[in-house]
């Protein structure tokens, strides 16, 4: 099991320390580090920098937001970035939620999420092999646009960039299980929101055996520290901003994971208080159970038996989101 570095997006402003804890994640040894975008900062710019600032270490998306490119334009992130870093890029992709894509990106949420996504990593994939001007008569994505609203003049065209890798591997932020099960077929790893490593089995149902060389690589809040219950307050005030806030209470993706993960009235809960501008009290309701399970939080001793939980199951990344250099070099050294 690979350790990677999850940086997430912005908040307020770049934050000084993302470009020193990426170094010290490189000299540690650990294979990855990824950025995202939610509706601030941007996944691409953010990593580029660090990929100036770097030499070895894998840089990868967790997530870009396919609403918010067109798939030939990420591809052409994804290939720029590739050619400039020396073939370290992973394109983690996901779809986001109607209050996203309609709200931020003003345009409407597929009615077909899976078709969208299909079409969105063939047009890609096509692009990262240049075997031929990029052609797809889709539902969502037309290569070229033959819509009554254009002017017909539209030609298929190819990357006039040689892409540096054709199997480029493109990872998909999967939640609902005919997503994951799709992306078993079309991608080359699944970003797992939350990872349960006892009850995975039970929670996505994955096959016995995944596809070779498959990537799973789920994301997990670490941090060392005497008191668990401080620690996981950071963990709880994520989730109830994710299940509170991110996404309409009559659809919300991460409401209905954490339902299927055992507590969907809680999750309801979480809900209704953020809803009604509690936010103190959404993130106090989130279960430290729930919390706990997701992440590595505690002394030195309860995250290393910890981890050992997350070895056994089919993690092969685990992508750590760490406030502080000194819980990268306690994993760094488990792991070692």
């Amino acid at each position: 099991m690979r350790l990677g570095l999850a940086l997430g997006y912005w908040g307020r402003g770049p934050s000084a320390a993302h470009l020193d804890l990426a170094r010290e994640a490189e000299r540690l040894g650990y294979d990855s580090v990824w950025t995202a975008e939610a509706w601030g900062s941007d996944a691409f710019t953010a990593l580029t920098w660090i990929a100036a600032h770097t030499s070895r270490i894998r840089l990868g998306t967790a997530v870009a937001q396919m609403a918010a490119r067109a798939p030939t334009t990420t591809a052409m992130h994804a290939l720029t970035l590739d050619h400039l870093s020396g073939g370290r890029v992973m394109l983690g992709l996901g779809l986001s939620g109607p209050q996203v894509v309609e709200g931020w990106y003003g345009r409407p949420f597929p009615r077909s999420p899976l078709t969208a996504t299909r079409e969105y990593v063939d047009v890609v994939r096509q692009v990262l092999r240049r075997e031929a001007p990029v052609r797809l008569d889709g539902r969502h994505h037309s290569h070229p646009y033959t819509g009554a609203d254009g002017t017909g003049l539209g030609k298929a065209l190819k990357p006039i960039t040689h892409p540096l890798r054709a199997d480029l591997p493109i990872l998909l932020g999967a939640e609902g299980p005919k997503n994951i099960a799709q992306t078993l077929t079309i991608a080359d790893g699944w970003l797992p929101l939350y990872w349960t490593p006892d009850r995975w089995s039970e929670v996505y149902a994955l096959p016995d055996r995944l596809p070779e060389g498959f990537l799973v690589a789920p994301m997990v809040r670490a941090q060392v520290c005497e008191d668990v219950a401080a620690g996981l307050l950071p963990v709880k005030a994520m989730l109830g901003f994710y299940i509170g806030g991110m996404g309409h209470a009559a659809r919300n993706f991460h409401a209905d994971l954490m339902g299927r993960m055992g507590y969907e009235k809680e999750a309801r809960r979480v809900q209704e208080l953020f809803a009604a501008g509690r936010r103190e009290e959404a993130v106090l309701a989130v279960p430290d159970a729930f919390a706990d399970e997701i992440s590595l939080v505690g002394p030195r001793e309860r995250i290393a038996e910890r981890l050992d939980a997350w070895r056994r199951g089919p993690v092969t990344d685990l992508l750590v989101t760490a406030p502080d250099p000194a819980t990268l070099r306690l994993l760094a050294e488990l792991d070692s």
